[in-house]
């Protein structure tokens, strides 16, 4: 096996700002798996600052991995080998397996959700679009740009949430909203008055991750008794091991690849929290259609979908599952096996 690596510059469509800052262009970290046979597979990371990762630290990571260790037939054993390499590094390991998934999935003649035998029911998956925190007057544009998709998700977590939702709400008066505060709210009793002002909007689904994760199990566990909207962790939530304090503290969960590792750590991550009775989606970060395929490709796991990352930009280098007005679809996909993604 060898393995090639390179960036991808990504240009948004509009400065992306969340609670915890802004941006207009970004960089993702793109994996090829080559072996001698002429299967290849595809991956990508969409590092996240939050937890201390980085291209940087990306590509460090890719250059202690040995691919000759790492197989298509044998992705359990593969993970583990990169296990050993270093701890954490998940961003990296979830390039690596998304690679290692789109070429075993391309081996068995099959797209990654029949592979994992979930199966993919088209017209069926809605995703959210994602409105990024701005003027009140940037969030009517966008909210007005966004009229085909028939869920939004806003950020909020900062001093003018007032006015952005009323901003939105001039623009789509009763559309679906979910709302992400990104750890925005320090306190308990700030997170309940924010939700409980929120519910009275009438047409807000859930809110995602009100308060830091490294929060008291205590207040995490007050909010949710008194909370009048279902609360979804998202930096709470990473992996199988946290599925316990998550199912004691929220409604639900989000989980990301780039959290999880990748496809079989999502695949993992998520068939944990329903059997823990928690609400499932899947989410994003700005990305290509390589991860933003990727992660539909487990649709079927979740009751929700959040994987808009690629709409959001300019220049998406590469093409696999389609949104159009919010649908998730395979069928115009060029490649059929595997993720379903190929080159435009």
């Amino acid at each position: 096996m060898k393995m090639k690596t390179w960036r991808e510059n990504l240009t948004l469509a509009n400065t992306w700002t969340i609670a915890r800052g802004s941006t207009k262009e970004l960089q993702v970290s793109l994996v090829e798996l080559s072996h001698p046979d002429g299967t290849s597979g595809l991956g990508e990371a969409a590092p996240i600052s939050r937890y201390n990762e980085t291209l940087d630290t990306v590509e460090a990571f890719y250059a202690k991995v040995d691919a000759a260790r790492l197989s298509f037939d044998d992705v359990p054993a593969s993970m583990a080998y990169l296990e050993s390499v270093a701890t954490a590094n998940m961003a990296a390991k979830c390039a690596i397996n998304i690679a290692l998934m789109d070429g075993a999935a391309k081996r068995a003649r099959k797209p990654v959700h029949d592979f994992l035998g979930l199966g993919f029911r088209e017209n069926h998956h809605v995703t959210s679009f994602s409105i990024g925190i701005d003027t009140p007057e940037m969030i009517y544009r966008k909210v007005v740009a966004a009229a085909d998709y028939p869920v939004l998700k806003l950020k909020v977590g900062v001093p003018d949430d007032v006015a952005i939702l009323r901003a939105l709400r001039n623009a789509a008066p009763t559309k679906p909203v979910r709302v992400d505060a990104n750890e925005g709210w320090t306190s308990k009793e700030l997170a309940l008055e924010r939700i409980q002002w929120l519910a009275q909007d009438g047409h807000i689904q859930f809110i995602e991750q009100p308060m830091p994760s490294k929060t008291p199990v205590s207040d995490l566990v007050w909010l949710k008794e008194r909370s009048p909207l279902p609360i979804f962790a998202d930096e709470s939530y990473h992996q199988v091991a946290d599925v316990k304090h998550c199912a004691e503290c929220f409604h639900g969960v989000n989980v990301k690849l780039v959290k999880t590792g990748g496809i079989s750590g999502g695949f993992a991550a998520l068939k944990a929290a329903r059997a823990a009775g928690l609400k499932t989606m899947i989410g994003c970060m700005i990305e290509t259609s390589v991860l933003i395929s990727a992660a539909a490709h487990l649709a079927e796991l979740c009751d929700f979908l959040d994987v808009d990352g690629n709409i959001l930009t300019t220049n998406d280098p590469y093409e696999g599952v389609t949104a159009k007005k919010g649908i998730l679809s395979f069928a115009a996909a060029k490649e059929r096996s595997g993720l379903c993604v190929s080159k435009r």
